[in-house]
């Protein structure tokens, strides 16, 4: 790991500190038809911490890696477009932070 006299210094470094129990299903879903005419870049590409969306190159679609998913809700804020249902994972699933 990259640390710097005892701080962790890269997105990645506390990313690691992440625990995830996911669920078999996503708590997020995608409307493709809605992310086609997106008129913002697909910002969920670039907005997600946890790089939970992902550009197919060949069919250009969005891919969701929910298993990533830090729960911030950050994407279904910045896509205005609509294009993202993003709900709690259920009961007993998710993230959970580890300290120290």
């Amino acid at each position: 790991m990259g640390e710097t006299s005892g701080l962790l210094s890269t997105i990645e470094d506390k990313l690691y500190r992440v625990q995830y129990h996911h669920a078999n299903e996503s708590h997020i879903q995608v409307d493709q038809r809605i992310c086609d005419h997106c008129r913002i870049e697909r910002i969920c590409l670039y907005i997600c911490p946890a790089k939970v969306y992902e550009q197919d190159v060949e069919s250009g679609r969005i891919r969701v890696n929910f298993e990533n998913c830090l729960e911030c809700g950050t994407c279904w804020i910045a896509c205005t477009e609509g294009a993202i249902d993003w709900r709690n994972p259920q009961g007993g699933f998710g993230v959970r932070f580890r300290h120290g």
